[in-house]
């Protein structure tokens, strides 16, 4: 199997997992967001070293730390992702699964911006149209609700800007996600012990089966992140926008059906609206991988 499909594989198993990763943080209300969020990256840490260790040694882990611009870059990613997460377990434990949903639709068209501006890959009239039906829908939740969708566009950015990180990354994923977490974990471990001495942590809220569960979330987010990781290296930033409207109809869908969240007639509408961009941009895919395809076979 060629690189390019081990990370076509690699990105739809991701979004499959992350579809229907609302199920799991809705199974640990009522554990307030900002707790889950300390012992998620405490958890990721130590899933992310216990994963590292097996495939590498302690020199090949912490020997890449001595340069400093490899510090700058995973640190820089490790606190987007960090904000990233916190936005997202806030929305999936506070009954605005579909708030994410909008975000995770947005996303895909934000990466292809991104792909577009830092790492001029080539724009076409597929990836402006996505865009602008992108922004109407935008323009149309703001009209009506008169206030930014901060929850969407939160989420949109900060994996957009997390993506084109991990786009130049040149170390082994689980190594970076290693890097990414070990600053963020000290501290977050710090605030866990202050809490739980305190008696204002998980472990006093009488939920023993809960907080048991909630030293599973490093791994829920290892596994998606890590596959993603492998993914961004190995296909184009176009293939993983198109790739990551799975995850956000998985779980529109349980939010609708299985959370019953609310959804309003305008909510519809953007989601009409979203789609209809996001058919275009589906389309100039698979033009473009065509192709590519052919290129490959003339050049062979």
């Amino acid at each position: 199997m060629n690189d390019y499909k081990k990370g076509v594989l690699c990105v739809l198993a991701c979004q499959l997992i992350w579809g229907f990763c609302p199920i799991y943080w809705q199974a640990l209300v009522p554990i307030p967001s900002w707790i889950i969020i300390l012992y998620r990256i405490v958890t990721m840490f130590v899933y992310s070293y216990i994963g590292a260790r097996l495939m590498h040694s302690r020199e090949e882990i912490w020997g890449p730390l001595r340069d400093k611009a490899i510090r700058r870059k995973y640190f820089t990613a490790g606190l987007i992702l960090t904000v990233n997460w916190s936005i997202y377990i806030w929305a999936m434990t506070s009954e605005r699964v579909i708030q994410a949903s909008i975000g995770y639709y947005i996303e895909p068209i934000v990466i292809c911006a991104v792909g577009i501006i830092v790492f001029k890959e080539k724009l076409t009239i597929y990836n402006m149209t996505a865009m602008a039906f992108a922004a109407a829908a935008i323009a149309l939740i703001l009209f009506h609700y008169k206030q930014i969708p901060g929850v969407a566009l939160g989420l949109a950015g900060t994996w957009a800007v997390y993506s084109a990180i991990k786009k130049t990354s040149e170390l082994p994923a689980i190594i970076a996600l290693v890097y990414e977490t070990m600053i963020y974990a000290v501290i977050a471990l710090f605030a866990i012990i202050y809490i739980e001495t305190k008696g204002i942590g998980a472990a006093s809220m009488g939920v023993p089966g809960k907080y048991a569960l909630m030293f599973l979330s490093g791994l829920v987010t290892l596994v998606p992140v890590a596959l993603f990781s492998v993914a961004a290296k190995k296909v184009s930033l176009f293939v993983i926008g198109l790739a990551q409207y799975i995850s956000p109809t998985i779980s529109l869908l349980l939010g609708i059906f299985m959370f019953k969240e609310p959804i309003d007639r305008i909510q519809i509408i953007a989601f009409i609206i979203i789609w209809t961009g996001l058919c275009f941009f589906t389309y100039g895919e698979f033009i473009s991988a065509g192709r590519r395809s052919k290129a490959e076979e003339i050049t062979a």
